[in-house]
């Protein structure tokens, strides 16, 4: 989900380093001064072609073929993180895969309401992340898959790979300029998955129209009441660099990222917060969300 594909390369990478270095003597400590991958995670955009509807249709998308796909590689860890047998993939169900897709791509979402366009986007989200993944495969992190254009980019979010009514859409597309700004909820950062274990879980059955309200709690949940997402401690919070690429989306500032937080969590975390809850860092894992079938 991710802000690297409009980040800086390693070179302007360093520059920024250096800057940020001379800065810090500058910029007092626990001052909520914005993090640097911050000010390179990607805004909300609205492509306003895409915010058309049609309230009263009664349309159902069918996604069994993506189910079956899930429900055949996608394995549940014992340590709450879901992982992708990539590797274990058949021909013919990576055949199978891109039937799927063009199917999707081939319907006028532009016709249907707007629960069934939100589970439409979401699973050609992350089928689309999945392919791109097998066609590069193997890697050790989706970063190492460098197709997006432009000299500074990393990987693959940035390159068009797919057409949808006429109009080539890109993984960045689907999700800062259709998902987020059309939909305004932050629990979309819990359903589009971007292939390494610092994510949201890639949930194992797809999104449906109808089903999608109670699959974005489950994947607040599931996500917040990890240690990827929420660590608390005694010296604070450690919390996924999601809640800081992205914090615009939770609210004004960190304090509504932890009124975000709190609504999620078990009680285990919650009596964590009420004894600390100030932020004292973020981080993120881009390992490959890999494994093999057992």
């Amino acid at each position: 989900m991710r802000p690297h594909p409009h980040g800086p390369g390693l070179t302007l990478k360093l520059l920024i380093a250096a800057l940020a270095l001379s800065l810090a003597p500058f910029i007092a400590p626990g001052a909520g001064a914005v993090s640097l991958d911050a000010l390179f995670a990607p805004k909300a955009d609205l492509w306003e072609r895409w915010t058309r509807h049609d309230p009263q249709s009664a349309q159902i998308v069918d996604h069994r073929d993506w189910g079956e796909f899930l429900t055949r590689y996608v394995v549940v860890g014992d340590d709450g993180i879901n992982r992708v047998a990539y590797g274990d993939v058949t021909a013919g169900d990576r055949a199978a895969l891109g039937t799927y897709i063009d199917r999707l791509a081939a319907l006028p979402v532009s016709t249907l309401n707007r629960d069934e366009q939100l589970a439409f986007w979401v699973n050609l989200y992350n089928a689309l992340t999945v392919q791109v993944v097998l066609d590069h495969f193997p890697v050790d992190t989706i970063l190492d898959i460098d197709i997006s254009p432009g000299f500074f980019a990393d990987g693959p979010w940035g390159k068009t790979l797919v057409t949808v009514e006429g109009h080539e859409v890109s993984l960045n597309d689907i999700e800062h300029r259709i998902l987020r700004p059309i939909w305004r909820d932050p629990r979309i950062h819990y359903a589009v998955n971007c292939a390494s274990i610092g994510c949201p879980n890639l949930i194992a059955h797809p999104f449906t129209g109808s089903g999608a309200p109670a699959l974005l709690d489950e994947g607040a949940r599931s996500y917040i009441n990890h240690p990827r997402g929420v660590s608390a401690g005694p010296d604070g919070l450690v919390l996924s660099k999601i809640y800081s690429w992205f914090e615009e989306d939770f609210g004004r500032d960190e304090e509504d990222v932890i009124a975000h937080i709190r609504r999620f969590a078990d009680l285990a975390l919650a009596e964590s917060l009420a004894l600390n809850d100030e932020i004292s860092d973020y981080r993120y894992d881009w390992s490959l969300n890999g494994t093999s079938l057992p």
